[in-house]
C-alpha cells in the first residue's frame, strides 16, 4: 500500500487549497514519511492515541513531537530543502498532522496503528529524508511490527527494486480493507443488482417502444438532447472562486483598505455590515465586486463578529479571508503571533495561517497560472468584466524602476489580445499602482508608466489602441499595508477594469469621478525614458 502517495492525493489538496506549488508539495511529502514513522512507534503513538483527533486539531504536532529542539529542526530543515520558509513550513505541518492522522486511522481499520505502519514500513521508509534520523526513534526504521510483520517487511524488501511501492498505485484505494468489508456484509443487495439492472432496461425499452408509436411530432425530442451540451458549460461554472475578504488595519487601528469578492448581493451586505459594526465609517471605503463567479457563502461570515474586532486591535495588519483559510501578515511578530492564535480560538474550524516572506518567483508564477486558468474558462464572447478580473489575476513584477514587461508575463498578455478581438466592443482602463516608497509624484508617474507599457505592449501585439486607456494611480489606492513586504508586493500591481463601467461609478476595482477622468490618457507610443530616480518600485 502506498501510504505516502494515499496522503499525497487526499490530504495534501485539502492543506494546500489554492496554494499548491511543487515546494510545497514536496515538503508535505516528506512531512507525511516523518509523521509516519513517528506513529510507528508505540511509545510516541501512546502519547495521542488514547485521543479523540479532529481535523481541525492544530496541536497534535507539537504533543507528538514534545522537544522543542526537535519540532525546529524539523521545521527548519523542511524549509531550506523545499524553499520554503520557516513559518509557512510550520502552519502546513500543523494543518496537515490531523488531516493525516485519521487517513492512516482509516488505513488501518481495526489493525493498531503502530503495527500497520511497521507492517508497511517499506511504502514510506525512502521518503524519509537522511537528516531525519535524529529526531526519530532509534532503530525504528530496522524493525518490524513482529515476527510475521518482520517476515513480510523482509519479503517486499526483496522485491522492492523491481516493484517500488511508490509505483502500485492501483493498490492505494484510500479505505480498501473497509470497502471489502462492506461488500461482504451488503451481500443481498450485490444479489439483488442484476435484477435491478434487468428492471430498468426493460422500462427503457418499454419507454422507447412507446415512444416510436406517436405522432412524429416527437422527433424533436433528439433536438432538446443535442441542446444539452451547454449544460456542462453551466456545470463547469459550478467550480465557483471562494468568496474574499481582504482587509487591512492602519497605524491607529483604523480600516486601511478593504475589497469584498462576494457572488451576490446578500453575501455582499453581509460582510459589509459585519465590517462597518467593527469600523464604523471607514467600512465606507470597503468595495466589494460581485458576480456569479464567485461562490454565495463565506465559511468565516458566522465569525466575523468575533474576528473582525481582534484585526482591527492589530495595527498594519493584512488579512485575506479566502474559503476556509485565512492569512495574516503584520510588521510586529508578538501581535502576528497574537492575532493568529485570538482567530483560531475565535474560529476553531478555520485554517489560520501567518503569511512568510515573500516568494516572488513562487507568487509570481502561480498568479500566471491563475490568470491562465480564468482564460481558458472565458469561454466564446466573454463578458468584458470577467476578462478584466482574468488579467488582473497576473502579477507583473516589473523590476526597480522600469517599465519592461517581463518575459513571464507575455503569454498572457498574448492570450487577452485574441480575447479582444472576439469583444470588439469592449474598452479596458489599465490601471498602474505602486507602493508607498520614494516621492508621491514619482510614484504617480511611474505607475502611470507602467501602465503605458501594458498598454503598448498589447497594441504592439494587434490590440486596437483606441480600446485602451491608462491611469497611473501611484501609491494612492493600496490593498494592503505598506508597512509589510507582502503589503508592499500586493499594492505594487497592474489592474484591468471596464472602462465605459468605471466612468459609470460601478462595482469595479476603481472608480473615476469626472475630477479625475482628465488624468486617463490612450497613449499610442511606448512608455517615456527611464528616470534617473530609484526610490520607487
Amino acid at each position: 500500500m502506498d501510504i505516502i502517495g494515499h496522503l499525497a492525493r487526499t490530504v495534501t489538496p485539502a492543506v494546500l487549497a489554492d496554494n499548491h506549488n511543487p515546494q510545497n508539495e514536496s515538503l508535505l511529502k516528506q512531512f507525511y514519511a516523518l509523521f509516519i514513522a513517528k506513529l510507528a512507534d508505540q511509545e510516541s503513538f501512546t502519547r495521542v492515541g488514547s485521543q479523540e483527533i479532529h481535523r481541525d486539531d492544530l496541536g497534535l504536532f507539537d504533543r507528538l513531537w514534545t522537544d522543542e529542539g526537535q519540532k525546529n529542526h524539523i521545521a527548519e530543515e523542511l524549509a531550506a530543502h523545499n524553499n520554503v520558509d520557516t513559518i509557512s513550513v510550520k502552519g502546513l505541518i500543523a494543518s496537515a498532522a490531523p488531516l493525516a492522522f485519521n487517513e492512516i486511522k482509516s488505513l488501518a481499520g481495526s489493525v493498531p496503528i503502530p503495527q500497520f505502519l511497521r507492517d508497511n514500513l517499506e511504502s514510506y521508509r525512502n521518503h524519509i529524508p537522511t537528516w531525519a534520523t535524529s529526531v526519530l526513534p532509534a532503530g525504528l526504521l530496522g524493525l518490524g511490527a513482529s515476527a510475521a510483520g518482520a517476515h513480510a517487511a523482509h519479503a517486499t524488501t526483496t522485491n522492492t527494486t523491481a516493484t517500488p511501492a511508490g509505483h502500485r498505485i492501483s493498490d492505494t484505494t484510500s479505505t480498501e480493507p473497509l470497502v471489502r468489508e462492506e461488500k461482504e456484509s451488503g451481500g443481498f443487495l450485490k444479489a439483488l443488482l442484476p435484477i435491478i439492472g434487468l428492471i430498468i432496461l426493460a422500462a427503457l425499452a418499454w419507454a422507447l417502444l412507446k415512444g416510436c408509436q406517436k405522432d412524429p411530432a416527437p422527433v424533436a425530442t433528439p433536438e432538446q438532447t443535442v441542446q444539452q451540451p451547454a449544460e456542462p458549460a453551466v456545470t463547469g461554472n459550478t467550480a465557483l472562486a471562494p468568496a474574499v475578504l481582504s482587509l487591512a488595519t492602519g497605524e491607529g487601528n483604523e480600516l486601511f483598505a478593504c475589497r469584498i469578492n462576494a457572488g451576490n448581493e446578500e453575501l455582499s451586505n453581509t460582510v459589509m455590515t459585519a465590517v462597518k459594526d467593527v469600523f464604523g465609517t471607514g467600512g465606507d471605503n470597503c468595495r466589494a465586486d460581485i458576480d456569479d463567479g464567485f461562490a454565495t457563502d463565506m465559511p468565516a461570515a458566522p465569525h466575523l463578529a468575533a474576528i473582525l474586532p481582534l484585526i482591527k486591535n492589530t495595527p498594519n495588519a493584512n488579512v485575506i479571508i479566502e474559503g476556509n483559510d485565512v492569512r495574516i501578515d503584520a510588521p510586529d511578530q508578538a501581535q502576528l503571533d497574537k492575532l493568529v492564535a485570538d482567530i483560531k480560538a475565535a474560529a476553531p474550524e478555520l485554517n489560520v495561517v501567518a503569511t512568510g516572506p515573500v516568494d516572488f518567483d513562487a507568487e509570481v508564477k502561480q498568479s500566471i497560472a491563475d490568470a491562465t486558468t480564468a482564460m481558458d474558462n472565458l469561454g466564446e464572447n466573454p463578458d468584458p468584466k470577467d476578462v478584466a478580473r482574468a488579467l488582473s489575476l497576473q502579477v507583473i513584477n516589473f523590476a526597480v524602476d522600469k517599465t519592461d514587461i517581463p518575459a513571464e508575463n507575455q503569454a498572457v498578455l498574448d492570450r487577452a489580445v485574441e480575447v479582444m478581438k472576439q469583444v470588439p466592443d469592449m474598452q479596458l482602463l489599465i490601471l498602474g499602482h505602486t507602493d508607498s516608497d520614494g516621492d508621491d509624484a514619482y510614484n504617480k508617474d511611474l505607475s502611470q508608466r507602467r501602465a503605458e507599457a501594458v498598454k503598448a505592449y498589447l497594441v504592439s501585439k494587434g490590440a486596437d489602441a483606441a480600446k485602451l486607456m491608462t491611469k497611473g494611480m501611484g501609491e494612492t489606492d493600496p490593498i494592503a499595508t505598506n508597512e509589510t513586504e507582502n503589503g508592499k508586493f500586493r499594492n505594487r500591481r497592474i489592474e484591468f477594469t471596464v472602462y465605459d463601467e468605471s466612468v459609470a461609478g460601478m462595482d469595479t476595482p476603481i472608480t473615476v469621478t469626472p475630477s479625475d477622468s482628465a488624468d486617463i490618457k490612450a497613449p499610442t507610443a511606448e512608455a517615456t525614458t527611464e528616470p534617473q530616480a530609484d526610490t520607487a518600485q
